[in-house]
C-alpha cells in the first residue's frame, strides 16, 4: 500500500490507498481507515451475499400490515358483497379459510391439523377467481393468480410449476415469511387434465406430468423458487419457500363433466325405486353432484385430487343471479359506470327495462357474468366518448338506445 512519510495509517483507505485528499469522505477508526467509494463497494457485496437477488428485485408488493382472521360467518357476510349466489361455494370457503388460518396460529409442533386446499368446480364466469381474490383481500395476506395451461413439465417449453410460487413472492415483495401465509389460486386446473383414465406410458408434457410435479408443492414442502421465474439453472440462487402453511384453491370450469356425472348417477338409480331418484336429480344442473370420481374419470390423478380434499361447485347463474349482479354488489356494472360519469359531472340513470334487456342478452348468447360487462360496454360506449366534451348534466339510458347500441355491435358480442 502506497503510503506518505510522516503520515499516520489511519490517513489513507486500507482497501484502495487513497488520502483524504483524492476521497470525498475517509471514515478513519484507530488503526485504520475506509473511503466513502469502498464503504459503498462493500455495502452493495454484503446485501447481494446475505440476500441475494431479493433487494435487486424489490416489486413494492401490494400487501401491508397484519394478517386479519375473521369467523367464517364474517368472511361469508364479507364474500357477499362482491359475489351474487353461490351460497354453498361461499359457506364452504368460509369455513375452510377460516380453519386454515386457525391451523396456522396455532403454537404446537404435533401437526395435529391438517391443510385443507381447496377446489372449486363451476362455469365460467360463475365467480370463482373472484371469490378467491376477495378471500385474499379480506384477509390482507399476498395472494396469485396462476394459469395452470401455461405449466409445463422440467425440460420442456413452459414454465415451471415452482414459477406458481415466484407470483406469490412478488406480492409478497419477496418477504418470504409473509409468503408462506399467502394464498395460490390455480386457475384452469382442468385445462391439466390427463387424456385418458389410465396412466400415460409416454410423456404428457401438460398434463399428467404437471400434476405430478404440482403434488410436492400443494402438500407441502420446502421448495427452491427462481426469485425471477422462468426456468431453473444451475448457476441461479433461488430462495427457499416452505409451503406447508400456502392455502392452494384451485379452479377449473371442466367443460362436459357433466357426462361423468350423469352416467355415475344413471348406474346408481336402479332396481325398486330408481324412479323416483330419478326424478329427484335436477337434470338442469348437474355439477351440484360432482364427486372425487367424477374429477377422476375427468383426468385428474388421485394424488391431486386426495390433496384437494374440500370440493365444492358453483351454479350457473340464472336469470335472477344476472340480475343482481348488475346492481348489488359493492362493484357492481352500475355504480362502476355511474361513477365514471360522476366524474365528468354528469349523473347516469338506467331505466330498469335496459338492465333486463341485458340481462336477457347475456342469456341468448350464453355469455355469462363476464358478457355483462361486454353488453354495456357497447351500450355505453357513445355516451362515454361524448361525456367529457359536453355540456348535459345527466343522462338516461333507454330501452331504444340500448337496443340500437347492442343492434350495432351485435357481431362482435356474438362473437
Amino acid at each position: 500500500m502506497a503510503k506518505k512519510k510522516g503520515c499516520n495509517d489511519n490517513e489513507f483507505c486500507i482497501f484502495c490507498g487513497r488520502s483524504a485528499d483524492e476521497v470525498e469522505l475517509l471514515i478513519s477508526a484507530e488503526h485504520a481507515a475506509i473511503c466513502s467509494d469502498c464503504a459503498q463497494m462493500a455495502y452493495e457485496y454484503t446485501k447481494e451475499a446475505l440476500h441475494p437477488s431479493n433487494e435487486a428485485i424489490k416489486s413494492n408488493g401490494k400487501v401491508t400490515g397484519e394478517m386479519k382472521l375473521l369467523k367464517p360467518r364474517e368472511i361469508y357476510d364479507f364474500l357477499g358483497q362482491y359475489v351474487i349466489g353461490q351460497e354453498d361455494a361461499k359457506k364452504t370457503l368460509s369455513v375452510a379459510v377460516y380453519n386454515h388460518y386457525k391451523r396456522i396460529n396455532l403454537s404446537k409442533d404435533d401437526d395435529l391439523i391438517e391443510k385443507s386446499n381447496i377446489l372449486l368446480v363451476g362455469p365460467t364466469g360463475t365467480g370463482k377467481t373472484l371469490l378467491a381474490r376477495s378471500i385474499a383481500k379480506l384477509l390482507n395476506v399476498p395472494f396469485a393468480i396462476v394459469d395452470a395451461t401455461v405449466l409445463t413439465e422440467a425440460g420442456y417449453v413452459g414454465e415451471d410449476v415452482e414459477s406458481i410460487l415466484t407470483r406469490l413472492l412478488q406480492d409478497a415483495d419477496y418477504d418470504v415469511a409473509k409468503a408462506e401465509k399467502g394464498i395460490v389460486f390455480i386457475d384452469e386446473i382442468d385445462k391439466i387434465a390427463r387424456k385418458s383414465d389410465n396412466p400415460s406410458i409416454t410423456r404428457d408434457v401438460s398434463g399428467e406430468g404437471v400434476q405430478q410435479a404440482m403434488l410436492k408443492i400443494i402438500e407441502g414442502n420446502i421448495v427452491n423458487v427462481p426469485p425471477q421465474g422462468g426456468r431453473k439453472h444451475p448457476d441461479q440462487k433461488m430462495i427457499a419457500v416452505n409451503t406447508e402453511n400456502i392455502l392452494f384453491i384451485c379452479g377449473g370450469a371442466f367443460e362436459g363433466i357433466e357426462r361423468n356425472i350423469a352416467q355415475r348417477l344413471n348406474t346408481q338409480v336402479i332396481g325398486y325405486g330408481a324412479h323416483e331418484k330419478i326424478e329427484q336429480i335436477d337434470k338442469d344442473n348437474l355439477i351440484q353432484y360432482v364427486g372425487p370420481q367424477d374429477l377422476r374419470a375427468y383426468g385428474l390423478i388421485p394424488e391431486i385430487i386426495g390433496r384437494l380434499p374440500v370440493l365444492t361447485h358453483l351454479n350457473p347463474l340464472d336469470r335472477d343471479a344476472l340480475r343482481a349482479i348488475l346492481t348489488e354488489p359493492k362493484n357492481s356494472l352500475v355504480k362502476q359506470y355511474s361513477e365514471i360519469f360522476a366524474l365528468d359531472n354528469i349523473k347516469l340513470t338506467i331505466k330498469d327495462e335496459v338492465l333486463d334487456f341485458i340481462v336477457d342478452t347475456s342469456i341468448e348468447y350464453k355469455l355469462g357474468a363476464r358478457g355483462l360487462r361486454t353488453i354495456c360496454e357497447a351500450i355505453m360506449l357513445d355516451a362515454m366518448f361524448d361525456a367529457p366534451t359536453s355540456s348535459k348534466k345527466s343522462l338516461t339510458i333507454t330501452l331504444d338506445y340500448a337496443k340500437k347500441k347492442v343492434d350495432k355491435f351485435a357481431g362482435k358480442i356474438v362473437g
